[in-house]
């Protein structure tokens, strides 16, 4: 199931913003949202959330030492 409403998406490209169908599609989610005026996503990682990251996703695992 897709996170996008692309019917709507599509609408507001082509009717709000006046895009060409190629300009629509060559834009990424981040910069549809920027264009149509939509709030972005939360602030930067917090420290706990990077130690989270970090334990799940160590550079080094215990057999590299």
């Amino acid at each position: 199931m897709s996170a996008f409403d692309w019917p709507g998406l599509l609408r507001a490209g082509l009717q709000e913003l006046r895009i060409r169908p190629e300009q629509f599609w060559a834009l990424t989610p981040a910069e549809l949202s920027l264009m149509l005026g939509q709030p972005q996503g939360g602030g930067a990682m917090g420290r706990g959330a990077l130690e989270r990251m970090m334990a799940a996703y160590p550079d080094r695992t215990e057999d590299e030492g």
